[in-house]
């Protein structure tokens, strides 16, 4: 049976097709803010703060075919399909049942805008190395861990083929464009008019004949990470290795192990992994693994087999080190994107990299002094959780005082000794921001790149004057990317309206401290349906 709803949004038809007599898992996993640890983090023992975002990538897996095809070559290759709606895109492969690798068969566009020209775009390389790598490192971790006596079950699923889908939250892309062309304000109001999960529009201006690819403009949240544990985790639940309903953490570190490795293999860099490990449990305070983990996935691709590698980085000493963080209660978590081009977190590194190795006694100054104000601010925020534990009243009073004020007058807000410790740990937070910003803008200075750019820090010391915001500052490696700011209360609002009228969209972004999770079905569809709940009702 197949039940098709259509609804239309904004002269916007989306269908969604379900079928119902077919399996289905859909897990989740988010994205993510870097709130300190820039540069710090990629070296043991440094820790970053990272908090995970309501913003969501999805993937769905069922199988292709309702029966396992009878013969014999089906039994050596399986079927694998990718589809990616937001781009339109969609790619067959064969996947080799002996040497559990992947081969791409074909690619093609599977939807047109009538706004553009696509007609030079058609060849375009359509792979997705992150899916890719996800696929072959959660079979071969599903084939290393699954019980002999399921091996049968195993198989049949492989061999039913496996349709996956994935789809990231609109909050992972910018849609400044669209929101212009529509004569639109820069508000969250405004992005609320797309529909879920919006395409994602091409860039014709940089179109290379055969070439051409895809405009993916972000917000910085760490799409390919969310993207490639969402894959991962709903694999591994499908196949019947691990089980996400349960929060087994046993499950967890599976998926985390399988995570990074794919997720370093495709960008071809073994990263600090903060990103990966944020979309596996969440809010965290993070230290990264040591980066030999990962050495025999590196030369898989000079020969050897998947089936050995997986062993090695299943039993390997993964020494991250993850503590759950979340901010204080009665905190907001916001981000701004100004529209300024974004920037290259890579060659910034490599920048940063290089002075270390020019100017080691000045750069290891800078680290140590951004180091001591990262763990400043974080001392501050956990003094602020437990105030908060001890006496939550007294707690929620300054914060309701305190919100409609700006920083300097918050003091005289204070009427007693658990309130005046509120405030001055609220103070020493925002101390410790102008203190990690300062120290990056030097590293910057110091390594010829623009980690604090001019522009960003007027826009971020207008932010901290704004009554009741707490902090604001770049995430990440900096740059001309998405800044976030950290306020009391839900003064929301207030900023939002401020970061319009400097050209600033905020976006409908908030602290989800959950990392993966399985999901009760297509997100598409429940969209559909909470929107028209919300129709009725107004």
């Amino acid at each position: 049976m197949v039940i098709i709803l259509a609804v239309e949004f904004s002269n916007l038809v989306v269908k969604v097709e379900k079928l119902n007599s077919v399996m289905e898992v859909v897990a989740s996993a988010p994205g993510k803010v870097l709130m300190t640890g820039g540069y710090l983090v990629l070296e043991r023992p440094n820790a970053g703060l990272v908090l995970s975002t309501n913003a969501r990538f999805y993937a769905i897996v069922k199988p292709i075919y309702d029966d396992v095809k009878s013969d014999s070559w089906a039994w050596s290759w399986m079927d694998v399909k990718l589809t990616s709606p937001q781009l339109a895109r969609e790619t067959m492969y064969k996947f080799s049942m002996q040497k559990l690798t992947l081969h791409c068969v074909s690619s093609r566009q599977v939807f047109f805008a009538v706004t553009m020209d696509f007609t030079s775009c058609w060849q375009y390389d359509a792979r997705n190395p992150f899916v890719e790598q996800a696929v072959q490192y959660a079979i071969a971790a599903a084939h290393a861990r699954i019980d002999q006596d399921k091996k049968d079950i195993l198989q049949k699923h492989l061999l039913q083929g496996l349709d996956i889908t994935i789809m990231g939250a609109n909050e992972f892309y910018s849609y400044r464009d669209q929101l212009e062309a529509r004569g639109l304000p820069l508000t969250p109001e405004s992005l609320s008019v797309l529909p879920p999960f919006s395409s994602i529009t091409f860039n014709a201006n940089n179109a290379n004949g055969a070439h051409c690819k895809p405009e993916v403009a972000k917000t910085g949240l760490g799409s390919s990470a969310a993207m490639t544990t969402a894959v991962v985790a709903a694999l591994l639940h499908y196949l019947g290795v691990c089980h996400l309903q349960e929060s087994n953490n046993a499950d967890l570190d599976l998926v985390h192990m399988i995570a990074q490795t794919s997720h370093c293999i495709a960008q071809g860099k073994v990263g600090s992994g903060f990103d990966v490990s944020c979309a596996v449990y969440g809010s965290q305070r993070y230290v990264r693994f040591s980066p030999e983990v990962l050495s025999s996935a590196q030369v898989a691709g000079i020969g050897a087999l998947l089936r050995e590698v997986i062993v090695d980085v299943m039993e390997g000493k993964w020494d991250h080190e993850m503590t759950r963080f979340a901010l204080p209660p009665r905190m907001t978590l916001l981000l701004g994107e100004p529209g300024s081009g974004g920037s290259s977190t890579p060659s910034m590194v490599g920048a940063v990299k290089r002075w270390q190795k020019s100017e080691p006694e000045k750069s290891l100054y800078t680290f140590t002094k951004l180091s001591e104000a990262n763990s400043m601010l974080e001392k501050q925020l956990n003094k602020l959780k437990k105030l908060a534990e001890e006496e939550r009243m007294g707690y929620d009073s300054i914060i309701d005082r305190c919100c409609q004020h700006k920083s300097e007058k918050w003091m005289e807000q204070s009427v007693a000794p658990s309130e005046q410790a509120v405030v001055e740990a609220l103070l020493g937070a925002r101390n410790a921001m102008f203190d990690i910003r300062g120290h990056m803008r030097r590293m910057g200075e110091a390594a010829g790149v623009p980690i604090e750019p001019d522009s960003q820090t007027r826009l971020l010391d207008t932010t901290m004057d704004i009554e009741g915001v707490l902090l604001a500052g770049i995430p990440g490696a900096g740059g001309f990317d998405a800044v976030f700011a950290v306020t009391l209360s839900d003064i929301s609002s207030k900023v939002a309206n401020a970061w319009s009228s400097l050209n600033v969209l905020a976006l409908p972004i908030r602290e989800d401290p959950n990392g993966v999770s399985l999901e009760n079905g297509d997100p598409r569809l429940q969209e559909i349906t909470s929107r028209i709940s919300s129709a009725n009702i107004n």
